[in-house]
Order: C-alpha cells, then sequence, then structure tokens
C-alpha cells in the first residue's frame, strides 16, 4: 500500500519543523512507520527527531556520489532513529540544498525529489511520508509536491501575523492553480501556531474558507522541549492536540477545504480599511543627475540642463515631449491634441527620449 503522504507548509521561523517533528512523533506512538522529509535548505527539519543530530542532505550525497560516478543508495540518504517507549521507529530524509548565494533552492528540491524517485521512496513500506516545506519561498522548486501531486494533502501552518497568514494564503492559491492543470493534492485546512488568542487567523479561515485544524497556544516549556531536542507531545496539554490531529487524519474525519483563497484587496482589507489612492510617481526631472540648488531662483542645475537639451530637440519631438513629460498629457490625449495615431506618439516620444539621453549625458 502507498504511503499517506502529507505536506506541511508556512512561513520559515514560525514552527514548520516543530509541528512536523511532533506530528511524527505522535503518528510513531500510534504504531505507524514514518517517514519525515526536510524540504528547507536550511536542512533542520529532522534535528529534533534525531536528537541533534544533523543529517547528510540529499543534495550533498548525491553531489559526492556523482563526482565518484557512484549512484546514491538508500543507507546513504534515509536515517532511523528507535526511541525508547516508542513502537515503531522513525525515518528521515533531509534534501538540502546550496550554500547561502551558491545556487537556486527550488531546483536543489526538484533534483533531490527526483533522487527519491528513483529509489521509489513511494512504494517503500512506509506509513506516513510527512515533508516539511518552507513556503514563503515561491519558486517553483517549493511547489513540487503541488505541481506533482507529490502531496495527497497539504496542510498549512500559520501564526497570527500579518506575514505568516500571507503565505499561508499564498500557497492555497498555489495549489487551486495547480488544480486546475491537473494537479490532486487537497488542503486539509491550518494550524495556528503560537495563538495569542487574537483571532486573526480564524478570521482569515472563515473568510478563505480553510478548516482550523488545531491551536497551539504559545508555550515555553514546548519551546524548552524543542530547544533541548525533544519532543512538546511529552507535555501532557501539547500531547492531546496532536494526539486528537493525528487521529482525525488517520481516520480521515478531515473533509478537505474547498478554499478559494483571498485575492490580495480581500486579504489586506482583514487587517483594517486600505487606502485606495494610487501611489504619486516620481518625475524624470527629481531623479536626473545633480541636485545642485541655485540660491537665487530656487531651480536646480539638473533642470536648467534638461530644458537646455529639450530645446535642443527637433520641433516634433519637443512637441510631443513637452505635452508626455511636462503637461503629464496621455499617449491617447497627446495622439488627439496633435490628430495623429498613438503609434506615431510613441515613435516619436521614443526618439525624443534617446536623442535627450545623448545631449544630456554628452555635455
Amino acid at each position: 500500500m502507498a504511503p499517506r503522504t502529507i505536506a506541511l507548509y508556512g512561513k520559515g521561523g514560525i514552527g514548520k519543523s516543530f509541528t512536523t517533528t511532533n506530528l511524527s512523533i505522535t503518528f510513531a506512538m500510534m504504531g505507524k512507520r514514518v517517514l519525515q522529509l526536510g524540504c528547507d535548505p536550511k536542512h533542520d527539519s529532522t534535528t529534533s527527531l534525531f536528537g541533534g543530530i544533523s543529517l547528510p542532505t540529499v543534495t550533498d550525497v548525491f553531489a559526492e556520489k556523482n563526482a565518484k560516478n557512484l549512484k546514491v543508495e538508500i543507507p546513504d540518504i534515509v536515517f532511523r532513529r528507535d526511541i525508547a517507549g516508542i513502537p515503531q521507529p522513525v525515518y528521515g530524509i533531509e534534501l538540502g540544498g546550496p550554500q547561502v548565494g551558491r545556487g537556486c533552492g527550488g531546483r536543489g528540491i526538484i533534483s533531490g525529489f527526483d533522487v527519491l524517485e528513483k529509489l521509489g521512496i513511494f512504494e517503500w513500506n512506509i506509513d506516513i511520508i510527512l515533508m516539511d516545506f518552507l513556503g514563503d519561498v515561491v519558486c517553483g522548486g517549493f511547489a513540487t509536491p503541488l505541481a506533482r501531486s507529490l502531496s495527497e494533502e497539504v496542510i498549512l501552518l500559520t501564526t497570527n501575523d500579518r506575514q505568516s497568514i500571507f503565505t499561508a494564503n499564498n500557497i492555497c492559491q498555489a495549489n487551486n492553480y495547480f488544480k486546475t492543470v491537473g494537479g490532486r493534492s487537497q488542503l486539509l485546512g491550518l494550524i495556528i501556531n503560537r495563538d495569542d488568542r487574537s483571532g486573526i487567523a480564524e478570521k482569515y479561515a472563515q473568510s478563505a474558507g480553510i478548516n482550523v485544524l488545531m491551536k497551539l497556544p504559545y508555550n515555553p516549556a514546548a519551546r524548552d522541549r524543542d530547544d533541548s531536542f525533544d519532543f512538546a507531545v511529552k507535555i501532557p496539554e501539547i500531547g492531546e492536540k496532536f494526539t486528537r490531529l493525528a487521529h482525525d487524519i488517520l481516520e480521515r474525519n478531515i473533509e478537505p477545504c474547498e478554499a478559494k483563497g483571498l485575492d490580495f484587496d480581500e486579504f489586506v482589507r482583514l487587517f483594517g480599511d486600505i487606502n485606495d489612492a494610487l501611489p504619486t510617481p516620481a518625475t524624470s526631472d527629481e531623479l536626473l543627475g545633480s541636485k545642485t540648488v541655485h540660491a537665487a531662483t530656487g531651480a536646480t542645475a539638473t533642470n536648467e540642463r534638461l530644458i537646455a537639451c529639450i530645446n535642443q530637440l527637433p520641433a516634433d519631438e519637443q512637441d510631443i515631449y513637452r505635452l508626455i513629460e511636462i503637461e503629464k498629457k496621455s499617449t491617447s490625449e497627446t495622439a488627439a491634441l496633435r490628430h495623429i495615431d498613438e503609434k506615431t506618439v510613441l515613435q516619436v516620444m521614443q526618439s525624443a527620449r534617446n536623442r535627450l539621453k545623448k545631449l544630456f549625458f554628452a555635455g
């Protein structure tokens, strides 16, 4: 039987690895064979799961093996940990990625999945694969499980701050897009971590049509457990929440969401009224060259020089340029005033700009 595959997405730093690790342990305590797959270039998803050990990454192992013309084998990249009191071992893989500034993390994710699929990951004797994904990177590599339907289900992780909710909304919309081109990943809902009871994430979930699966309050003892590479589910009130969620997932008690997500205006209006005014554009005059001000006139040296250059343009270019850049007429308005078509206006304007640039910098 193929493993159940679940991708957890969220903004960096809000507790994805904490949540994924404790869910992995909860499933293992329920007798399930669990593989936790870290899909972040930081390759730290499984560190707590393995008691502080940093696993070799698929990216690094593949590079080393490839340099020696050797194939990557399962024992090279898949690791297990036997934990006292837990009936099943837990398994871990870190896809990894390039060092900072030295490559594309998304490309590393795609390559890593290529290696795992060649090794038959989706036919292994595993009950559940939990994929811990960075959600605030929008390149296609990090959407691999959605784009290729490698994850049967998706869980979003958020806190009550705007940026983490924005990230969750982006993933919701991405999943909706992939559904239009044949994607089959279903959104189970979202988990609210470090819940401060402000209700902001719940308000978003209700507006977007997303289930709230679990709310985890901020708990210093849980943080201390994670910092010491231990499991927060050992704390009864935390363990009860994870057990309830794991049971609902296993029993398929959660109806997948038909979440629409929110467009940008709908999203920002959740946080208050927004200003509908258009932004004020900068002018070419204020950004060109030196800003030395003449005390007597208040005019800038740049302005005087620019005007002198405009005066050297051919009459038709000078006329069109003044209408558009100085009088702020639109292309269509300028065409109507001069009884020419808009294409001609654009051509003349482009010629004027090219000529003006040469004149301005030649002096």
